[in-house]
């Protein structure tokens, strides 16, 4: 297959950032890349031009750094209260999950965080106290509290409810 260098304009995710200088497919420059202003083509004269590029990628590094470094600030201060369905004996119904948890946090505390930041080795299926790690790039991390608590699941009281009656 044919291939071709290009300078990246901006940052496109899975292939790399402002100023660099990536090796793509020819048909993906030519029938994307290129008309859609994303890159240029990687010629003696555009490689020198890269400075300019370099400067906006420092920056926008720089901004998205310190919105990263605010975020982790705010979310030190969280203490995040999450319930779990359990039913008779402290059985649990389901788990808490990373989507749980962005949801809980979103809701809580107003902050919109990607589940896929939130580190999480598997699923809690138990009450209880717990540190969540959140990754937010750049190095920067952020642990939260979570407190799990159990809430009884209403349709299996019922059915509960109904088999002892049935028993009498």
């Amino acid at each position: 297959m044919a291939s071709t260098q290009v300078i990246l304009k901006e940052r496109i995710k899975g292939l790399g950032a402002e100023a660099d200088v990536v090796k793509v497919k020819r048909g993906f420059a030519r029938n994307f890349l290129l008309p859609q202003g994303k890159a240029y083509e990687a010629t003696k004269g555009n490689l020198r031009h890269t400075e300019r590029l370099k400067a906006v990628r420092a920056e926008r590094e720089a901004a998205e750094m310190a919105e990263a470094t605010k975020l982790a600030s705010k979310l030190k201060k969280v203490k995040l209260k999450l319930s779990l369905a359990t039913g008779q004996g402290g059985k649990s119904f389901g788990s808490i999950t990373t989507i749980d948890i962005a949801k809980g946090l979103q809701e809580q505390s107003g902050i919109e965080i990607d589940r896929h930041q939130i580190v999480l080795e598997r699923p809690i299926k138990n009450t209880g106290n717990f540190d969540i790690e959140i990754k937010l790039g750049y190095d920067i991390t952020a642990e939260i509290k979570l407190s799990v608590a159990a809430s009884g699941d209403k349709a299996a009281e019922g059915d509960e409810a109904a088999e002892d009656k049935a028993a009498e």
